[in-house]
């Protein structure tokens, strides 16, 4: 064999060697293709559920807010229907005695029936945390009553009160009505032309 002829078949095996080598970068480069397009298929089809999953989520979560808020307007619009639905008997009580006053004979069954209908409003008060603030007797205090008058009572300590012109109320923890009352005056302050009964200024509204 010549010499041109083994350098021509040396050319030859080069160049085979060289499509091979191509082919196979090729194949590669095809496989790498085919590899991220499928992935990318992939991640595709997880980032649609993921924004279904959200969007699932969304919906439901407005929901969610929407029942919440109906429930709280609800809660609002009828907080006293309990209240109310408790009182409706006590009104019932009240037309029956209503009815039967004119042809009542006796003023004290008359007395008593009122009675107890008035037990039974303020047991139910009561119940729903509306409390009667003590006054009568007890040392003037400014966060639960509101001294109208003062008035001369001998061997009674000053700033008691005597009486009450109108009952306050207590709703849980808030006064929600100041009890308007009549309080002692200390005698020894009171010269031989003070009055009886003095109106006296409040800093309390109801």
């Amino acid at each position: 064999m010549s010499e041109d002829s083994i350098k021509k078949d040396e050319e030859l095996n080069s160049i085979d060697e060289n499509q091979e080598d191509t082919d196979k970068v090729n194949q590669e480069v095809v496989d790498e293709s085919i590899f991220l397009k499928t992935k990318i298929s992939e991640l595709e089809n997880e980032i649609a559920e993921l924004k279904d999953k959200f969007l699932r989520k969304a919906a439901e979560f407005e929901n969610y807010k929407r029942r919440v808020e109906n429930e709280q307007l609800n809660l609002i619009k009828y907080a006293a229907e309990n209240f109310i639905t408790r009182l409706l008997p006590v009104i019932d009580d009240f037309e029956r005695s209503l009815q039967h006053v004119g042809s009542a004979k006796d003023i004290n069954s008359v007395t008593e029936g009122v009675k107890l209908i008035y037990d039974k409003l303020m047991k139910l008060l009561d119940e729903q945390g509306v409390k009667k603030i003590e006054a009568i007797g007890k040392p003037f205090d400014v966060e639960y009553h509101e001294a109208l008058m003062q008035r001369k009572a001998e061997g009674i300590l000053p700033n008691t009160v005597l009486d009450e012109i109108q009952s306050g109320y207590i709703y849980k923890d808030r006064v929600i009505r100041h009890s308007k009352v009549i309080v002692s005056e200390d005698s020894h302050e009171l010269s031989a032309n003070d009055q009886t009964i003095n109106p006296i200024e409040s800093d309390n509204s109801d």
